[in-house]
């Protein structure tokens, strides 16, 4: 029975139930107390104590006399016995004191100050005595513990003087001695001890109305032992260290399970107890809730008002808020009074406040303690077999610390409802800290599933889409916590959680916002997300190759989205797509060698693969991998993956010109040529170091690599590169390599190299898996047949070294499944077929050429289905040029195709696709039956109509859907223009080109339509018209096919921009785009692509403009104005539009078109120059048609456009100091002084126009300010903060000395506003803003009320004029022609495709220079007044190409002929002076172009004689093509019909598009 405080009325009221004379006394009579001198012996004492001891433990309180213990109960609280120096004496006093208070209980037979003398004892003497299991008394100990705790007779302890102390002391020896591991003698400390212990803090605390301060302060520290070390700090929820000894710990410590237990007994007071201990840490923080952000400064001292929180405070804070997250996760029922208060801090002024509370009730919901979040789960790439969403336990981490568990007992949600919903509106704080914190706190509620208590669905739902929110906030840091918080979902919970929000594909979904950020404009984010992303689908391969629905929805378009960066030309996104595919989509590492199929988890405990290791195949399952990741793609993403692996042999080729450069540097140590061979290692340094984000650091790295001099190395890297070598020796070489740089001195080298291994190494297309692909290639295993075709077709056209070894397989299987007169081949066949012509036109010698082969290939010519087949075998057959046998074979089967070969006959279409290849290769074969085929393609096809229209007819039809008329119809062109590709007489050329030029002109202007008897279906004139303009594309690319197109032809090509059919608009402009790309048109046609202004398709247009942008990069590096020099030609054809009008309106959509030009083009390098081009033109004459004056109306407009955009841009404006020139076949010169003077002087604009173009450009800010950074922003987050990164990054920081803009002819004062002078950026590369969208609705038709401007054709032979004597040479297709393949078979790059090299030499040999000097010799560079070369333009223009030393004195001297030839001292124009393309430079989209110009000097000055004598002469100078004309989309002409004009020749209304597009931005989607 517990003693307990009682009245004494209450013990009166007791019945005596037991008779005094029944008692048992005590019998023990010996002394244990002495008087002072006359101790007694300690071994005496300790045998009298230790019987007294007995005696009293075997007496019952029911039966004992208790007046018989008080002189024994007086002696053994005597300080004698209490405080006798041996332990032993002590601990039987112990004893016998807790026996007496049991009999002696409810009383207590001690004074006060003898109970404060026990409890002294007690708390400093024997428990601490108890943790030492090794001490003699022992026993005595663990007996005085257990009578306190049982009969409670501790309670005692809160009555003496002193009690704090005690209670504080007691507590403490407690919790220090159980947290220990073991005892100062190793001893473990008894469960049974600390059972009793925590019994006896326990009637303590239930008994106690109050606890000091000091003990709950003790007990909740214990808590914090679950902490890391450095409780104060926030854990950021990283990964912790293992190896620190409280976190290895498998359950919780002894003190922290004792205090949890504590507060688990007795929930009520210790709510009680710890709301107060609370209150006076949290509560006291609102003295400085005033001051909303910071801490207290020094200079605030004075002040009266509340200051910020000092280091310490926030300190205290921070330790108080881990506290709070603990004991939630211990014991979230004591914490009721504590939440609300954590719940105001919420809405505190101060942001410390705000973000510990919202990281503080993140942790507590999610169920994470003070030791911070569980560790990520592990996703591996390189797992095999690939993880299942029923293995999913592979997936989870060892739980080697309980502490990082997370853990909920109760809900939170459920139980502090009104809390949890202000912690949901936490997200959109306008403190990105805090945005942040909640971004990571609801990453981890989702992924616990609230601590595993789970959520409802509504509250999960308000998550996620919280977190799709934040993937998209402005602000870095939260993005980069929502990118984060994804990553502690493990792969389960993705497609549980995220996937049902919408997957990769959906737009505003979670997963697509997070790809989003893979063009994230912060190198930290888009690190993250693809990283993520590449994990993800990595690791769902299993499922995706199983076609489980769910996962590929959700996951299935990672690699698109991931490739699909590679558009952005961001050389820094590329280096991270390099290490994203390499390292996570197709590891190298995968599959891992030596595990099992099964069984084999992630971590590497596999068991033993003797049964199954004869089936693994790692070769094959990294091929299988590999068809996977490319089936996964999209047609944008797979040309950007083909276009990476193009570059291979490229870079390889470039990586083996260094090596063999370090090997002649020789460490620096070199006996003769030392400087040349420096020089030479120094221009491939810097060629390989411009392809790499920090040149700076790689052509460091690169040198320090070369003075290394280690050949091993040099060995490892010519192994990685070989493509004779298979992935096994490719990839431990590399290993090797990486582990060598990594030992060395200087390991950041590897930083460097290892972006240049995985590009030019043979690791993606390898021929370990070529037969794997081929096998898939013919089996369809997992309908991968054809994604199969297609990478055979790829590295037959991009690598064919690799078919060296399987081409013999390719024909065998070839001859397998040849088709016959009476049964099909498999249509799949047809790529195994493109993919041998391929390899065929590259290495015709390797070709089995046997006679059942060439049987077989006119079968397939015959007879193959699809069509197209007839093609490629025409091409294989005729692999080997001007070959005897070939001749014979190409005979061979005209034979067989002009035996009765009629319209609609048997296999019509096979024998029309074979002799139009025939034409291409075999001319000779095909001349003796010429009319015969012009008979067929002309009369018989293309002038006749079978299918009769109908208003049903859709306008485009796909090519699986076109009927054998309308196949007919394109192969008969395609025949027609091959006859003139293969002419080699150029005369003869262009005599037999007019009839072809004339119908391909009439198909382009008379809407497709060649029949006058009858109307041709609609989709079949979309096709004819489509296909003819790309044909004069194709033919324009051969320089005396050029110059038959007149400009008024080039006009009407250029209208095919805007056809009413979105097909015959985009195929046509990629095809543009191809052939601009490589170099095969002169630089006039670059104005078509700005006829998009007003194209209708967003997502097509922001992929024409990226490439604008692209080229104009391109150019600047070259230092070549190109685009610049275009302007002349846009106002021509602006000027010439069907819709072109002086009215007002007119006028404003007119001037669409510049602004759009302008937003591409226009830097503050070359705003100057464009503005000379545009005033160059108000000073001359229509060509075309003389008596117009729209060419100076479009040149105010275009100057008064530049000036609007120059004040928008706040850009310094420095005219251009020197002469332009202007294309002669579009401008004359005016014909007096006077007649110039007044064009000068007057204005062509009409009035109001400046107001319409500031309305133009406010729209076009609305539209920006309108639309987020990113699609899937949230609508509250302003994109303000778009712009002024945008300006930030555009304009220089530091301003100069303000100057007035000296923009000429400015109308209105902002001429002469005074700007601002800024340092100019270090390269004008900065992206510029998007320009309009315009949608269907808004698109202008060409039947208004107006008539529509026409102008009558010319004669093409009036265009020879154009060009003079002198211009630039450009590189043509070859006369002879090399086949008729598909866009990639001609050598080419798809037409929006990504950067492709295959073409190019990575580093030009000695003959190509001599060649090039031979060429640039021929092709004179831009000149001035006085013969002189072409001066820089006023502000950070580069130099312009010049050419090389040795030509120099010759070009000059024939500029100074051609300048005394052409200087006519009336004559006020200039021809245009594009500068010269350096003929071995491919233009390329993309800044990773492999190609290395020549290297030449500037030109000699001419002589100081010449350049008087002609200094003040207008002259016109030879014009190159550079300069064409964009024109807008043109009305059509009505029809004697309603006016049923071509749609999207109209002009939009809408307003233009404010967007800023960068390359690097985040909400980007380039191509």
């Amino acid at each position: 029975m517990a003693p307990a405080r009682r009245s004494a009325a209450a013990e009166q009221e007791e019945p005596q139930e037991v008779q005094e004379e029944e008692l048992v006394k005590l019998q023990f009579k010996e002394p244990i107390t002495w008087r002072p001198g006359k101790a007694i012996p300690i071994d005496q004492l300790l045998k009298r104590l230790d019987r007294l001891s007995k005696e009293l433990g075997e007496m019952d309180q029911e039966l004992t006399d208790i007046d018989s213990l008080n002189k024994i109960a007086k002696d053994v609280a005597s300080h004698q016995l209490l405080s006798h120096k041996d332990k032993g004496v002590r601990a039987y006093t112990a004893c016998c004191i807790v026996d007496i208070l049991r009999l002696c209980a409810p009383d207590a037979p001690f004074t006060p100050s003898q109970l404060k003398d026990i409890f002294n004892l007690t708390v400093n003497g024997i428990m601490p005595a108890l943790f030492d299991p090794s001490n003699p008394y022992n026993n005595q100990h663990k007996y005085v513990l257990r009578s306190f705790a049982e009969i409670k007779s501790i309670v005692l302890l809160l009555d003496v003087e002193g009690a704090e102390t005690l209670l504080l002391n007691l507590f403490s020896t407690i919790f220090d001695g159980v947290s220990k591991a073991k005892s100062a003698s190793g001893e473990q400390v008894a469960k049974d001890v600390e059972f009793s212990m925590l019994e006896l803090l326990g009637v303590l605390v239930d008994d106690a109305a109050s606890l000091p301060a000091q003990v709950i302060d003790v007990i909740m520290a214990q808590f914090l032992r679950a902490a890391a070390p450095g409780v104060g700090n926030r854990h950021d929820h990283l990964p912790l260290d293992d190896n620190q000894a409280t976190l290895l710990l498998k359950e919780e410590p002894e003190a922290y399970q004792m205090a949890k237990n504590l507060c688990l007994s007795f929930p009520e007071k210790m709510a009680r107890f710890v709301s107060q201990y609370f209150s006076d840490v949290i509560v006291d923080a609102t003295s400085f809730i005033a001051r909303p952000n910071g801490h207290r400064d020094d200079d605030d001292e004075d002040n009266d008002g509340p200051s910020g929180p000092s280091e310490s405070d926030l300190k205290e804070l921070k330790k108080a808020h881990t506290l709070i997250r603990e004991v939630w996760k211990a014991a979230p029922m004591i914490l009721q009074n504590v939440v609300p208060q954590v719940d105001a801090e919420l809405s505190a002024d101060n942001v410390h406040l705000r973000q510990l509370a919202t990281e503080t009730l993140g942790d507590m919901i999610s169920g994470i303690g003070a030791a911070g979040p569980p560790p990520p789960p592990t996703l591996d790439p390189t797992a095999y077999p690939p993880l299942r969403l029923e293995d999913d336990d592979r997936t989870e981490v060892p739980i080697v610390n309980i502490l990082t568990t997370p853990l909920c007992a109760i809900s939170f949600s459920q139980t502090h409802s009104a809390t949890f919903q202000s912690f949901l509106s936490r997200k959109n704080d306008k403190a990105a800290a805090i945005r942040a914190a909640w971004t990571s706190a609801a990453g981890y509620i989702l992924s616990t599933s609230a601590g595993g208590i789970g959520l409802s669905r509504e509250d999960e739902t308000d998550l996620v889409q919280g977190l799709g929110e934040k993937l998209s906030d402005n602000d870095e840091k939260v993005r980069l916590a929502a990118v984060k918080a994804i990553e502690s979902f493990k792969f389960q919970d993705v497609i549980m959680k995220l996937a049902p929000n919408g997957g990769i594909g959906k737009e505003g979904s979670v997963l697509s916002t997070l790809a989003d950020r893979c063009r994230d404009r912060k190198p930290a984010v888009r690190v993250a997300a693809m990283s993520i992303l590449g994990r993800l689908w990595a690791v769902a391969t299993g499922e995706l190759l199983a076609g489980n629905e769910v996962v590929t929805a959700a996951l299935g378009g990672v690699p698109t989205r991931i490739l699909n960066v590679f558009y952005a030309n961001d050389l820094e996104l590329n280096v991270l797509l390099d290490r994203v595919i390499y390292e996570f989509l197709v590891p190298l590492a995968y599959p891992p060698q030596k595990k099992g199929p099964k069984n084999a988890s992630s971590n590497g405990n596999g068991s033993s693969q003797s049964a199954s290791a004869p089936a693994f195949d790692p070769d094959a399952i990294r091929a299988e991998r590999i068809l996977l990741l490319v089936r996964s793609l999209d047609q944008q993403a797979k040309k950007a993956f083909f276009a990476m692996q193009a570059r291979q042999p490229q870079f390889a080729n470039v990586l083996n010109t260094y090596l063999k450069q370090c090997d002649q540097y020789n460490g620096g140590v070199m006996d003769d040529q030392a400087e040349r061979k420096t020089a030479n290692l120094h221009k491939s340094v810097l060629y390989i170091a411009k392809f790499l984000p920090d040149d700076g650091k790689s052509k460091v790295d690169l040198l320090r690599f070369a003075k290394v001099n280690d050949r091993r190395n040099y060995n490892l890297i010519k192994y990685v590169i070989g493509p004779e070598h298979d992935f096994k020796t490719v990839h431990k070489a590399l290993k090797e390599l990486i582990k060598r740089i990594q030992a060395s001195k200087d390991p950041g080298i590897l930083d460097t190299l290892l972006p240049i291994l995985y590009r030019s190494g043979c690791i993606m297309f390898n021929r370990s898996h070529l037969s794997t692909i081929m096998e898939y290639s013919k089996s369809d295993k997992d309908g991968m047949g054809a994604v199969a075709h297609e990478i055979l077709n790829e590295i037959s056209q991009r690598n064919p070294e690799l078919f060296k070894s399987h081409i013999g397989q390719l024909c065998k299987d070839l001859v397998d499944q040849a088709p016959t007169a009476t049964g099909e081949n498999d249509p799949i066949v047809v790529e195994t077929l493109k993919a041998c012509s391929t390899y065929a036109r590259k290495y015709p010698k390797d070709v089995p050429m046997s006679r059942e082969f060439i049987q077989t290939m006119i079968s397939y010519a015959l007879y193959g289905q699809p069509t197209r087949a007839a093609k490629y075998a025409v091409n294989i057959m005729m692999a080997k040029k001007d070959d005897d046998t070939s001749m014979v074979n190409a005979t061979d089967l005209l034979q067989r195709t002009m035996k009765g070969w009629t319209y609609g006959g048997k296999h019509f279409l096979n024998k029309l696709a074979a002799v139009s290849q025939l034409e291409l290769l075999a001319p000779k074969v095909t001349q003796d039956a010429e009319d015969r085929i012009l008979n067929m393609t002309v009369q018989q096809i293309l002038l006749q109509v079978r299918r009769e229209a109908s208003d049903r007819d859709p306008d485009w039809v796909d090519d699986s859907d076109m009927d054998e008329e309308c196949q007919a119809k394109c192969l008969a062109l395609k025949t027609l223009a091959n006859r003139l590709r293969s002419m080699k007489d150029i005369k003869d050329a262009k005599e037999k080109a007019k009839p072809v030029w004339k119908l391909f002109k009439t198909l382009i202007t008379k809407d497709g339509e060649l029949c006058k008897t009858a109307d041709t279906p609609k989709h079949h004139r979309s096709r004819l018209r489509l296909l003819a303009a790309q044909l004069l594309l194709k033919l324009c690319t051969q320089k005396h096919f050029d110059d038959l197109l007149s400009p008024e032809d080039f006009n009407k090509l250029a209208f095919t921009t805007q056809d009413a059919v979105q097909e015959v608009r985009h195929g046509f402009i990629r095809k543009l785009q191809k052939y601009l790309a490589d170099s095969k048109l002169r630089s006039r046609y670059y104005t078509i692509a700005f006829l998009t202004a007003f194209e209708p398709n967003s997502e097509f247009k922001m992929r024409v403009e990226t490439w604008i942008r692209s080229r104009a990069r391109h150019f600047q590096d070259q230092n070549q104005p190109v685009l610049e020099a275009t302007l002349a030609r846009l106002l021509s054809i602006l000027a010439h539009h069907p819709d072109y009008s002086a009215v007002l309106d007119e006028l404003t959509d007119h001037a669409r078109y510049l602004i759009y030009y302008v937003s591409l083009v226009a830097t503050e390098s070359n705003l100057g120059l464009i503005y000379k081009y545009a005033e160059r033109v108000k000073q001359t004459q229509d060509a075309l048609d003389p008596q117009s004056d729209a060419h100076q109306v479009l040149s105010d407009l275009a100057q008064a456009v530049i000036r609007k955009w120059q004040e928008k841009r706040n850009w310094v404006f420095s005219a251009y100091p020197e002469k332009v020139g202007l294309p002669l076949g579009l401008y004359t010169a005016l014909q007096s002084h006077s007649e110039a003077q007044g064009i000068a002087e007057k204005n062509f604009l009409p009035e109001g126009i400046d107001e319409k173009l500031d309305d133009v450009l406010r729209a076009l800010d609305r539209k920006k300010k309108r639309k987020s950074v990113d699609d899937g922003r949230a609508a509250h987050h302003p994109p303000s903060k778009k712009t002024r990164v945008q300006a930030a990054t555009r304009e220089p920081k530091q301003p100069k000395a303000a100057r007035p803009s000296n923009l000429a002819h400015s109308k209105k004062s902002s001429g002469a506003t005074p700007k601002v002078k800024k340092a100019p950026p270090s390269k004008p590369k900065k992206t510029r803003q998007s320009s309009p969208d315009v949608t269907d609705a808004n698109r202008r038709r060409s039947g208004r009320s107006r008539k529509s401007n026409t102008y009558i054709e010319r004669d093409s032979s009036e265009d020879d004029e154009e060009m003079l004597d002198g211009v630039a040479e450009w590189e043509y297709v070859s006369k002879s022609g090399s086949g008729d393949e598909d866009e990639k078979e001609d050598g080419g790059k798809d037409e929006h495709a990504p950067p492709d090299d295959s073409d190019k030499e990575a580093v030009p040999t000695e003959e190509e220079d001599e060649e090039t000097e031979e060429k640039e010799e021929e092709a004179p560079a831009p000149t001035r007044r006085g013969g002189r070369a072409a001066p820089k333009p006023a502000m950070k223009a580069k130099a312009l190409p010049a050419r090389s030393k040795r030509n120099g004195k010759a070009a000059a001297a024939r500029e100074e002929e051609e300048e005394s030839e052409l200087s006519e001292p009336k004559s006020d124009v200039e021809d245009e002076a594009d500068p010269p393309a350096a003929e071995k430079v491919k233009e390329d989209d993309d800044e990773g172009d492999l190609s290395t110009p020549p290297v030449s000097s500037p030109p000699p000055a001419p002589s100081p004689a010449k350049a008087a004598a002609n200094g003040r002469n207008a002259r016109i100078t030879a014009t190159t093509a550079g300069g064409g004309g964009t024109k807008r989309q043109p009305k059509a002409v009505a029809k004697g019909k309603a006016a049923v004009g071509r749609a999207t020749r109209g002009r939009g209304k809408k307003a233009l598009s404010a967007e800023t597009v960068k390359a690097d931005d985040m909400d980007e989607d380039e191509d």
